[in-house]
């Protein structure tokens, strides 16, 4: 089962990154079905790190809920419409199946058929001495289902009524019977008994069917030729003979056409009171009327959950969509720890108070006597020197130094030189909406049942943000009310001071007590500040721990 390691929503370069370096580093050791993922597009600067690193950005993944394609059995025992009760029969107790879906001869989902539909076909009519003998069907399928051959054939792949006699009776008795049906629609079995096959002949019935491995006899076989009937030879006696061909009618009328189908794209959540209502004891999973799979009651109880590795990140709130019904199998994280993260047994569960979760990641690799490829190589080290601001940020540790200067040994570019060309691609305030910028880097946060959100953007010099001020504070305000959230933040940090710029939605209770310079309402500057995790986190989870709730 495959394993995808996801970073948080609005994913930076080091939840991107991280993701990455690990999935390889698992295919590697321990996990070869291990793939990265996101739920969101990378930004402009992670952009800019997998073009250089020559890697490609990870599957976006919004969802993680499985879905009916999922889970369903794609190995799928079909009938159609042109097959007969034996054929069917057979395939349905070789799989142990009480229904299967029914394809027209285009690979179209028609319907299904269940052993007790096919069971109506060989009992049908009860005692009723016209409609019991009916058998719908065509020669070359009677044939197939004997195992016999043809002494002589007229259209015989044409599909119709026959009205089944079987010549078991003295000879004047039995011409009496036939006498009470349509010639042209009767197929006589008979053993070797010319005093029954010669009227029956001679009546130019539809067929006959020679049973016990005999043959008609040569005059006889001119006078079926003049006559056009079709001479079956079967190997079994007439008993046997009789019951095979009840076998071989077509399964068309007792298809159902009236069932309930399941798109493939439909979450196994969503599927499982349609399914529990329903009498059907197997369910068709359609992409366009496409038969991909079958589902039974059964595969519901227990549907198969994804697995996830989180990096970056350790908290549900920040995690895929779904995340809270999947088996989360491992963290690496740098980040403080969350309460709301459960897990069905024990996991692999990794922190450490670094810059950076690719620090983790190549200490990893180190660990193990792992070279990474250049590329990985490039990858981690940009989310080092992302998260890190190129070793500037306090939240830098010698770690980070020691393992960003191990994976210059393997990149095929001047780190130092890169980490310029990297903070100068993709100014957020230069190419994004006021929306995008606001959510392009944003976590939520619970304190005390408090939810709120911070942004952050990175810029060198702060002359676009007081050119988009009120515009990026109005769209602070749209994010806090679709998210339902007590305030929301935006921390724009300027590289080259290392100091940052502080915008608020709105201020909680106690917000007076920040402590830093107001430089207009809702605005704060704040030197020396360039951490989201280590500086701004604590201080507002400070605030509101000594201020009360709002009413």
């Amino acid at each position: 089962m495959t394993v995808h390691v996801f970073g948080h929503r609005n994913p930076d370069t080091d939840a991107i990154c991280s993701a990455l370096a690990y999935a390889d580093f698992l295919r590697r050791t321990t996990r070869p079905d291990a793939v990265a993922a996101c739920c969101g597009p990378p930004n402009e600067r992670t952009e800019f790190a997998l073009r250089k690193a020559k890697l490609t950005a990870p599957k976006i993944i919004m969802d993680v809920r499985p879905e009916l394609e999922d889970i369903c059995n794609r190995d799928v025992v079909v009938a159609r419409t042109s097959d007969v009760f034996f054929e069917v029969y057979e395939r349905m107790d070789e799989h142990e199946l009480r229904a299967i879906p029914v394809l027209d001869d285009n690979d179209q989902l028609i319907g299904l058929v269940t052993l007790l539909d096919l069971l109506e076909l060989v009992f049908q009519g009860g005692v009723d001495p016209y409609r019991s003998r009916e058998v719908h069907t065509n020669l070359d399928k009677v044939v197939s289902v004997l195992g016999g051959s043809y002494q002589h054939s007229v259209d015989s792949g044409l599909n119709e009524d026959m009205i089944l006699t079987v010549g078991a009776m003295s000879a004047g008795g039995f011409c009496e019977r036939m006498k009470q049906f349509p010639s042209d629609r009767l197929l006589v079995v008979s053993g070797d008994r010319p005093t029954i096959q010669l009227p029956a002949l001679e009546m130019g019935v539809r067929g006959l069917v020679v049973t016990g491995g005999y043959q008609l006899s040569s005059g006889l076989m001119e006078l079926a030729r003049g006559r056009g009937v079709t001479v079956i030879n079967s190997p079994f006696d007439t008993a046997t003979t009789t019951m095979r061909i009840k076998a071989a009618q077509l399964i068309e009328e007792v298809v159902n056409r009236d069932f309930l189908a399941l798109s493939a794209k439909l979450p196994v959540a969503a599927a499982k009171q349609q399914i529990y209502r329903s009498a059907q004891t197997v369910f068709p999973v359609v992409d366009n009327q496409r038969l991909i799979g079958v589902l039974s009651k059964s595969d519901m109880v227990h549907p198969p959950r994804p697995q996830l590795v989180l990096v970056d990140h350790n908290e549900i709130g920040q995690a895929v969509e779904g995340a809270e019904e999947s088996d989360i199998v491992e963290v690496l994280d740098h980040h403080r720890l969350g309460g709301s993260l459960k897990s069905t047994g024990p996991i692999r569960f990794i922190m450490d108070p670094v810059g950076s979760t690719c620090t983790l990641v190549a200490r990893m690799y180190r660990q193990e006597g792992l070279e990474p490829e250049p590329g990985i190589a490039l990858c981690m080290a940009s989310g080092i020197i992302s998260d890190t601001l190129y070793l500037r940020s306090p939240t830098t540790t010698d770690v980070d130094r020691d393992l960003l200067a191990w994976l210059q040994e393997f990149c095929s570019v001047d780190l130092a030189e890169y980490a310029n060309e990297f903070f100068e691609i993709g100014s957020a305030l230069r190419s994004c909406t006021p929306d995008k910028v606001v959510r392009e880097d944003c976590k939520q946060f619970e304190e005390n049942g408090r939810r709120f959100s911070i942004s952050q953007i990175e810029e060198i010099g702060l002359d676009l943000f007081w050119e988009r001020q009120t515009e990026l504070s109005q769209a602070l305000v749209r994010l806090s009310e679709q998210e339902n959230l007590e305030f929301s933040a935006l921390l724009v940090t300027d590289i080259s001071s290392n100091g940052s710029l502080l915008l608020m939605s709105s201020e909680p209770e106690g917000w007076e007590e920040i402590n830093y310079p107001q430089l207009e309402d809702r605005l704060y500057k704040l030197d020396n500040v360039v951490s989201r995790k280590k500086q701004l986190l604590p201080l507002i989870s400070s605030l509101l721990e000594h201020s009360p709730e709002p009413t």
